[in-house]
């Protein structure tokens, strides 16, 4: 893990983090776990994205993928060299790769992922020295509170499950 990244402060980590966790929770509306992820350029959002596989029948359509591409839409260029993510969970291993083909300078996630994690839990991607471009990466912002979301989405849908409610 390296440090703040360039032009990146520490200070705005919970701001940031704050727009992330609420694009997660607008994944609930359509049932997709909640994971939520924003990308910051010269201080404003560029990119913004919740889960939306369930609702776009996509398995590319993470949080992450949406937010990038929408900064690359905003930017006009697919290099992001001098953006950062903020995401509420530990990218998965194609979220992770994603960040390094942007050339991102910067990525912070709430909580881990131990299970699907490709930052430091399952793999370490962001750290791959065989990769040509390493983000910088922080981990623990606002982690209570992403894992919070999750968990009750997924205690939700446990009940919803044993009463009928879901197939």
């Amino acid at each position: 893990m390296g440090n703040a990244g360039p032009g990146f402060s520490v200070a705005d980590d919970e701001r940031w983090m704050d727009e992330a966790l609420a694009e997660a929770r607008a994944a609930v509306a359509h049932e997709d776990v909640p994971i939520g992820a924003v990308i910051v350029h010269d201080g404003e959002i560029i990119g913004r994205g919740h889960n939306r596989r369930e609702v776009d029948y996509d398995p590319t359509a993470h949080a992450e993928i949406q937010a990038l591409r929408e900064a690359g839409t905003a930017l006009g260029r697919w290099n992001l060299a001098d953006c950062a993510m903020y995401v509420t969970l530990e990218p998965c291993a194609m979220c992770a790769g994603a960040a390094v083909l942007a050339r991102l300078a910067l990525v912070v996630f709430g909580a881990p992922d131990e299970k699907a994690g490709a930052v430091r839990s399952v793999a370490e991607l962001l750290d791959e020295p065989r990769l040509n471009h390493h983000p910088t990466w922080r981990l623990g912002v606002r982690r209570e509170e992403a894992e919070r979301v999750l968990s009750e989405f997924f205690a939700d849908r446990r009940v919803r499950h044993e009463g009928g409610g879901l197939e």
